[in-house]
């Protein structure tokens, strides 16, 4: 497979697949790599969008709803319950927190949110 085939497949793995089927899907979890690579996506979707500013407007206003959800079950993967998600209501430290908990491997085995993401 070529690295452009690579590139696809990712893209439409971790950003497309996520608007698609788990737009506001917030039970299970989520790996750290479908977090970060859906984060890089919006990342680099809003820098290009906001060279015409309402586009990057109405993406990060279109996005919000996948990322909050994202993050939910990012914590359901470390084993932490989805009100965890509401430190981004602390200035800076509930941000630097959340970071954090987003860093961290997958809870081995099976938890109260469902199977393992990694299969393992």
């Amino acid at each position: 497979m070529s690295e452009a085939n690579q590139v696809v497949n990712l893209i439409q793995e971790y950003f497309i697949n996520i608007f698609k089927h788990k737009y506001t899907f917030s039970q299970g979890r989520a790996r750290r790599k479908e977090f970060w690579l859906f984060a890089l996506f919006c990342f680099v979707a809003s820098l290009v969008l906001n060279i015409i500013p309402f586009l990057g407007m109405l993406f990060s206003l279109g996005a919000m709803v996948p990322q909050i959800c994202l993050g939910i079950r990012r914590l359901h993967d470390i084993g932490k319950s989805g009100w965890w998600f509401l430190l981004v209501l602390i200035p800076f430290i509930g941000i630097i927190i959340l970071i954090v908990f987003y860093c961290l491997d997958s809870q081995p085995g099976e938890n109260q949110y469902g199977p393992n993401p990694k299969g393992a």
